[in-house]
């Protein structure tokens, strides 16, 4: 390569970084909200003591439904407040867990925010403009869809899929909590 050209490249690639358009591998890590902050936003006249869910048998069966492989827990913590509830979840997107915090009002999400990531790429999904897709998505038929398509982001595949996952098991784990008769764990 010439000296001319590195010279000529090295402005541009300064300026790339700069206007965000570029960002070195393992930038995308890191804590966006605390569970704390998420909470706030939830909830902000209080937060309400968590809750737990214990996964039943069938519920675990549709869990792995939804997400495609066995639930990592057995119980699941939440918030509630009438027909809001919120969720801190944790799916795999490549190889690290993104962790999610989803509000679900009214059987529909109303908020979905990246806590934290761990993937090297991907976290474009943090992005007002991918999650606001989210907003008013509620799940459709036996199989747990969601009722909406959710555009994906070039270069961000796993981290989407994450997201959608944790969108389907949230409003499911809600319609259980919510459900007339539904055995409301502590």
């Amino acid at each position: 390569m010439r000296a001319g050209a590195v010279a000529w490249s090295l402005p541009w690639a300064l300026l790339a970084v700069l206007c965000g358009l570029w960002s070195p591998p393992g930038a995308a890590r890191g804590v966006y909200l605390t569970p704390e902050e998420f909470l706030g936003e939830a909830f902000p006249a209080a937060v309400p003591e968590p809750r737990t869910l214990w996964l039943s048998v069938q519920l675990k069966q549709r869990a792995e439904q939804v997400l495609g492989h066995p639930p990592g827990q057995l119980r699941v913590r939440y918030w509630r407040t009438g027909e809001r509830t919120a969720w801190i979840l944790d799916e795999i997107g490549k190889t690290h867990p993104i962790t999610f915090g989803v509000v679900v009002e009214g059987g529909a999400i109303a908020a979905i925010r990246v806590l934290e990531f761990r993937e090297s790429r991907g976290d474009e999904v943090r992005h007002p403009f991918f999650t606001r897709q989210f907003e008013g998505v509620s799940l459709s038929g036996d199989d747990a869809r969601l009722d909406r398509d959710i555009d994906g982001i070039s270069g961000a595949t796993l981290s989407v899929w994450a997201m959608r996952k944790v969108a389907r098991l949230a409003l499911l784990l809600h319609g259980e909590v919510v459900a007339p008769g539904a055995a409301d764990g502590r």
